[in-house]
């Protein structure tokens, strides 16, 4: 299944605001994006699958919306 996901901030100057990848779950998507993108894996981020930050591994199906978050601070 082919994943669109959205980058922000400094993710999306290492990978662009879009990528698409294949992946079932998001430890997959996690390896791939980590391969593709070394700078990724040296970066901290949260990961957002249909408006909810996670946690743990979660399955991903053909409508998911997955987005990567930079780390932020409220003010």
């Amino acid at each position: 299944m082919s994943l669109r996901i959205i980058l922000f901030g400094r993710l999306a100057d290492i990978a662009g605001n879009s990528v698409s990848v294949s992946a079932t779950d998001t430890d997959s998507l996690i390896n791939i994006l980590h391969r593709d993108y070394p700078a990724l894996a040296s970066t901290k981020y949260l990961i957002a699958v249909d408006k909810q930050i996670i946690t743990e591994n979660t399955v991903l199906n053909n409508n998911s919306i997955v987005a990567l978050l930079p780390p932020f601070s409220g003010g």
